[in-house]
């Protein structure tokens, strides 16, 4: 039962808005500091202004005893003018009690006897408690003692006193109410200021979830649902690139299948129909354009896989100018059919930790790439040694390139205008699998270049070194682990 009444409290109080639960607290939390507060210093204030009172009786009564004992002293009576000041002091002070008695216990003064009946009866406190008391002296020698009280106050507060509590309390009590309102104010003003922007967060994240992935916070600053805002918006950017790009992909891979698709599908038919003869000449185009068909899956498949990592590498210190030479060397006689000249030059001891094949076959699709694109000149291969990369250039004195042409060059079917030409054997995924291969190395692409003056393209991959060794092994171990838990989740891997 006291489970099923916590559940419903619980459920009650996460059904408020955030900007209701936020102003509540604020609110607990300023009444429950108001009521701290308030009984302490009551407690404090009760303490003090009872000493203070008491204190207050007490000066009274010994300003009273004194002047008694002066009177008395002068004349040695005490009905001839000596009991003048406790009259004064009953006058003075309202509700206050004045008794004086002498040093054998009697009553000399009481200004509360009652007169309206024949037996007198004094109104005076019989606790000590209850009233302050001062001895008078004269000559020297104790001679009598001064009582004083308040009517109806065992604590000695005058009426006065009194009044003066109640008002003090009041005030207490206003201020925690007043402290509670400004508490429900403020927390409200700043629940509203912090709820603001995470609605913003809320309403971007919905309307991207309904398929608007343009939807963003626009939200900046320094605290931290400002960078969480300006943390959605770069995924939100980066989820509507991708679109764009899978988009493209589909687009494009559509276009490149299409083609050679049609070309089968048109000469096969015609050759079904009677109008091409089916000779040697038809069934080498059917052919070719299966093995066009044949490499564009290759590639794709490829460049799938090294994107999603799951190409195992077989990483080992690499004479990167050893390994670039065997290449050049593969390639002379493929260069020189096409009519353009090879030329290499390396810089000594240049090592890199990496995968030979994939470093090998990064620097054949330049090379092919210049080839394709340079109607005539020469194709210039260097390897250089810099601070902490590795640089693997291919230059050409080809077609060149814009400076908006440049940064499409590494995507994936992309191929300049000039170079759509399908007979040269472009798929145009061949810069996008050195891309992928620098990104595996933890190494980068460039590209430069001018229309009609040629361009170069160059793979840069960090020097071998331990640190980067372990470095690389360790970031291996971790992902190796996130697949096996991908794979043991039932997840598809990344």
């Amino acid at each position: 039962m006291r489970e099923s009444r916590s559940g419903k409290h619980k459920r009650r109080w996460g059904n408020l808005t955030y900007t209701t639960r936020v102003t509540a607290a604020f609110a607990l939390v300023s009444a429950m500091t108001a009521l701290v507060a308030f009984g302490v210093l009551s407690f404090v204030w009760e303490q003090h202004f009872q000493t203070y009172t008491r204190e207050n009786m007490q000066r009274i009564a010994s300003t009273t005893a004194s002047a008694i004992g002066s009177k008395y002293e002068q004349s040695n009576d005490w009905y001839n003018g000596a009991l003048t000041p406790a009259s004064s002091a009953s006058e003075l002070s309202n509700g206050v009690g004045v008794q004086v008695l002498d040093s054998a216990g009697a009553i000399l003064y009481d200004d509360s006897r009652t007169t309206d009946s024949a037996e007198q009866i004094s109104l005076a406190p019989t606790s000590k408690d209850s009233m302050a008391q001062a001895t008078i002296y004269a000559n020297g020698q104790e001679v009598g003692t001064v009582r004083v009280w308040v009517y109806g106050s065992s604590t000695l507060l005058t009426q006065a006193d009194q009044e003066f509590r109640n008002k003090s309390y009041q005030a207490m009590v206003f201020s925690t109410a007043l402290a509670v309102v400004l508490a429900l104010f403020l927390g409200f003003v700043f629940a509203r200021g912090l709820v603001q922007p995470i609605r913003r967060i809320a309403k971007a994240a919905k309307s991207f979830g309904d398929g608007n992935l343009s939807a963003r916070t626009e939200l900046h600053g320094d605290d931290e649902i400002a960078k969480l805002g300006e943390t959605f918006d770069a995924m939100a950017e980066s989820v509507e690139k991708d679109r764009q790009l899978e988009r493209r992909l589909t687009t494009d891979v559509a276009h490149e299948l299409r083609t050679p698709l049609m070309a089968i599908q048109s000469t096969v038919e015609a050759m079904v129909d009677g109008v091409f003869a089916a000779d040697q000449e038809r069934l080498e185009t059917v052919n070719s354009e299966v093995q066009r068909l044949s490499r564009l899956v290759d590639a794709i498949l490829k460049l799938s896989r090294l994107e999603n990592r799951s190409v195992s590498t077989n990483m080992q210190i690499v004479n990167v100018g050893d390994l670039i030479q065997s290449i050049v060397s593969t390639h002379e006689a493929f260069v020189a059919d096409s009519g353009l000249e090879l030329r290499y030059s390396a810089d000594p001891d240049v090592y890199v930790y990496g995968d030979p094949d994939l470093i090998r076959q990064a620097t054949a699709n330049f090379i092919s790439n210049a080839v394709r694109y340079t109607p005539e000149g020469h194709i210039t291969v260097t390897v250089s040694k810099g601070d902490e990369n590795a640089a693997i250039a291919v230059a050409d004195t080809g077609i060149g390139l814009s400076p908006e042409e440049a940064k499409m060059v590494f995507s994936r079917f992309w191929r300049a205008d000039a170079g759509r030409n399908r007979a040269q054997g472009g798929l145009g995924v061949g810069l996008s699998l050195v891309k992928e291969i620098a990104d595996i190395h933890e190494g980068w692409v460039r590209v430069e270049g001018e229309k009609g003056v040629g361009s170069t393209f160059t793979m840069y991959i960090p020097l071998f070194s331990e640190e980067r060794v372990k470095s690389y092994k360790q970031r291996m171990k971790r992902s190796f682990e996130a697949h096996n838990e991908e794979a043991e989740s039932g997840e598809e891997p990344r």
